[in-house]
Parts: structure tokens; sequence; C-alpha cells
């Protein structure tokens, strides 16, 4: 409720372990109709295997998969930040 009352719709989700956090956030996520993005490189497992799994097969499922770098190029710059790079 507290990101709906603030008019959030997009999650950006990476973490230490896929297979727990990542994994139920994700399925939360999606079943409320939020909108969800993976940084896959950004995430681990101590199981490669499933982790491969999810980032590959699961994720892409209920929402976007996304470098960490090109989820800085899609990313929208604020003023301040482009006055910063100009600096």
């Amino acid at each position: 409720m507290i990101l709906r009352a603030n008019d959030i719709d997009t999650l950006v989700l990476y973490g230490i372990a896929t297979s727990g956090v990542v994994l139920s956030t994700v399925i939360e996520a999606a079943d409320a109709d939020y909108r969800v993005a993976v940084i896959g490189d950004c995430c681990a497992d101590l199981d490669s295997a499933l982790h491969d799994c999810l980032i590959q097969r699961f994720f892409p499922t209920r929402g976007s998969v996304v470098s960490s770098e090109g989820f800085i190029v899609a990313s929208p710059r604020t003023d301040q930040q482009s006055t910063d790079k100009q600096s």
C-alpha cells in the first residue's frame, strides 16, 4: 500500500539470494501487478544452476531481466545528474 500511495508502479530488483529474497519478491510484485525488472548480473546464488534457470527462464515470465549496464543506459537522468556530469 505504501508503494501504491506514492504512485510507484515499477520495482527494480537485485540481490544475493536469487532463489530466496529475489524470487519471492518477483513473485509477490508480479502478482500485485507491479512492473518488475531484475538486474541479472547483480544477482547471485549458491546454486548456480538454479540461479541461471531463474534469470534465463522464470524471471522473464514475470518481468524484464536486464544487465546493470542496460539499466543505467535506460534510466532517466534528473536535472541534477545532468548538471553533475557536465561539471
